[in-house]
């Protein structure tokens, strides 16, 4: 199989395998507490665990691509950002 066009270098992999590994552990943990445990945060509307990975997830893009619009190249520390929106949203969202 040719994959050359999608230019898989280490970090392209890496990215791609941080997205599967969030939707494996999503899918354990709601296989073993079905529900997503659906609650009402600060956007006032009932969100369950899938609704805040995945706002989780947009915000993390836009995080990026920010950071590469007004920084540049360097995303460890647009990263780390990401990691901290994450556990914002889970936690208020």
């Amino acid at each position: 199989m040719d994959l050359s066009w999608m230019a898989w270098t280490g970090p392209t992999a890496l990215f791609w395998l941080g997205i599967v590994s969030c939707l494996v552990i999503m899918m354990v943990w709601e296989y073993f507490s079905p529900g997503g445990n659906p609650r009402v945060g600060i956007l006032r509307f009932e969100t369950t665990r899938g609704d805040r990975l995945f706002i989780s997830l947009l915000g993390s893009a836009f995080i990026h691509l920010a950071w590469l619009g007004f920084i540049g190249p360097g995303l460890w520390w647009a990263l780390g950002i990401s990691f901290v929106y994450a556990i914002g949203v889970f936690k208020t969202v």
